[in-house]
């Protein structure tokens, strides 16, 4: 017998060579990929979410006798899927708290910094089983990484006076938090096993899952978890104070919805079908249900608790894309001139419009479809996203990166533009117009991560790639040593990226074909959108 054939004869049964690992709730059989990364799918960190567990704080899953397959994503949360999702788990459920790890490490080495990625989809739709979020390339670079699932809209997110008087927290809402808060905790404990760092953990998220990793530095409950966080593209400190909605106010949404559910108890809400439950939601608007203030998970607002410097003091990388909306959401139907523009600046912010053009002057058409594209990103995650840098730059002593991405995403391929009915074409359609040639919401997603292959509705050339390679060199750097600055996976060095200071003057790298570095001057337009806020 040789060597390899001893070794493998030898070989513990619970071994990551045999993607097979022992866990608190037992023994987990994954799946061994090309090059030595292994993947454990649909890993229960939390009881199903179902029956009486309905609208309760994360339970701890039950344990299981033997070996547990984990070579299938488990189901999704109840929503409505939108056309441009990639899902690999097969169906949807209410049983949906599950989470999947990668892991490129082996038995005697190091143990590995740890990413949990949390998606977006505004908190009302999303999966952690979709291919732009896949791990496989974050393994093979040194990161343990984690994706997870969890509760979304009315099923997420309802308060109602009846779930606060019987929670021993006197709070009710904000149970998607409260399951990702389950699943970090759970990876503390169990990633050992995967050749994680339990003590080098660090959340990111984009969108939602952005506004989430604000809310998760703030949270008692996680914030003494966490080593390091990477926010893109959102952060609940924004315009509209979102997550500053206190318990009461959300309670009397959980009210409306259960008399538009014509559910007279509890009882009786917790035994509809999730679907009904989430159809009655969504009559109440797409805001209806989102993170609060429930004093157990949020003991108060998120910018109170940043500005006292409660918050995990940990690193931070955090930026927004170059063209996160289009500029009609602001213009409506009017067109890019500095006239239309105007227009629309001076409808939406009356006496105080004239102050707001100062600040995004438009003299020129091509400065007013810029304006216009500014204002309507501040508006909705620029400003959101750099309030949570600025106050993390002003209350901590950890180093703050942020970025803008700018580098312009390429068209869908007419094999998917093509695909499904004719509702479906035409939002595809739409959103290929819109999108093509600019930095849009969510672009950076696959190149940090290292997915443009496993995203094959894009039409990809080589710059893309190489794009890729830099940007996920950054992001792969910051999670191992807390600064992105370094070298690529092909060992050429990545331009400088100087972290934050405080005050104006600033700088951030603009990532793009050549990353460079820029003089932020965009601090006095997000403190006079502060002192305004948000006029319809």
């Amino acid at each position: 017998m040789g060597a390899a054939s001893a070794a493998r004869a030898q070989a513990p049964p619970d071994s990551l060579a045999y993607a097979r690992v022992r866990v608190a709730g037992g023994r987990l059989a994954g799946v061994a990929l090309a090059g030595g990364v292994r993947v454990f799918r649909g890993i229960p960190y939390a009881a199903p979410p179902v029956g009486t567990r309905r609208w309760q704080p994360p339970q701890p899953a039950a344990a299981w006798a033997g070996v547990r397959p984990a070579t299938e994503f488990g189901p999704y949360a109840p929503q409505q899927v939108p056309f441009y999702a990639q899902p690999r788990a097969t169906r949807m459920s209410e049983d949906c708290l599950y989470l999947n790890v990668w892991t490129g490490a082996a038995a005697g080495q190091a143990r590995r910094p740890v990413y949990i990625f949390i998606h977006g989809g505004a908190f009302l739709t999303g999966d952690g089983s979709d291919a732009l979020y896949d791990g496989e390339s974050m393994a093979r670079q040194g990161v343990v990484y984690v994706t997870l699932n969890y509760r979304l809209g009315a099923l997420g997110f309802l308060a109602h006076p009846e779930l606060t008087r019987e929670s021993p927290h006197h709070a009710s809402g904000n149970y998607g938090l409260l399951d990702q808060a389950a699943a970090i905790a759970w990876v503390r404990a169990n990633i050992a096993a995967f050749g994680g760092d339990p003590q080098r953990i660090t959340i990111g998220g984009e969108s939602a899952g952005s506004h989430a990793v604000s809310l998760h530095l703030a949270s008692p409950l996680t914030r003494g978890l966490l080593a390091g966080a990477v926010a893109e593209s959102g952060a609940l400190l924004d315009l509209q104070h979102a997550s500053n909605q206190p318990l009461a106010a959300a309670e009397q949404t959980g009210v409306a919805l259960a008399r538009r559910a014509k559910a007279p108890t509890l009882a009786a809400l917790r035994a509809m079908p999730a679907q009904q439950v989430l159809r009655a939601g969504r009559r109440l608007g797409g805001k209806a249900f989102l993170p609060i203030v429930d004093g157990y998970f949020l003991p108060q607002s998120p910018l109170d608790i940043l500005a006292a410097g409660q918050q995990a003091q940990v690193p931070l990388l955090a930026g927004w894309n170059a063209a996160e909306v289009p500029a009609l959401l602001l213009l409506g139907l009017r067109r890019p001139t500095p006239r239309g523009f105007r227009a629309a600046v001076r409808r939406r912010y009356g006496a105080r419009a004239e102050e707001v053009l100062r600040a995004y002057p438009a003299a020129t058409r091509a400065e007013a479809r810029q304006a216009a594209l500014d204002l309507a990103n501040d508006r909705t995650i620029g400003f959101g996203t750099w309030k949570l840098a600025d106050l993390q730059v002003q209350t901590s002593a950890r180093p703050v990166y942020r970025y803008l991405y700018a580098h312009p995403s390429p068209p869908l391929t007419k094999q998917f533009r093509r695909a499904g009915g004719l509702k479906t074409r035409l939002l595809k359609y739409a959103f290929d117009k819109l999108n093509t040639g600019q930095a849009r919401h969510g672009a950076e997603i696959v190149y940090a991560l290292g997915n443009l292959a496993a995203s094959p509705i894009y039409t990809w050339q080589a710059a893309d790639y190489a794009v890729a390679q830099r940007v996920q060199g950054y992001w792969v750097n910051f999670l191992k040593t807390g600064s992105p600055n370094g070298v690529d996976a092909a060992g050429a060095p990545l331009p400088a990226w100087p972290a934050l200071r405080p005050g104006s003057g600033g700088q951030l790298l603009r990532l793009e074909a050549t990353p460079r570095v820029e003089t932020d001057h965009t601090r006095p337009r997000y403190l006079l959108l502060q002192q305004i806020g948000y006029p319809q």
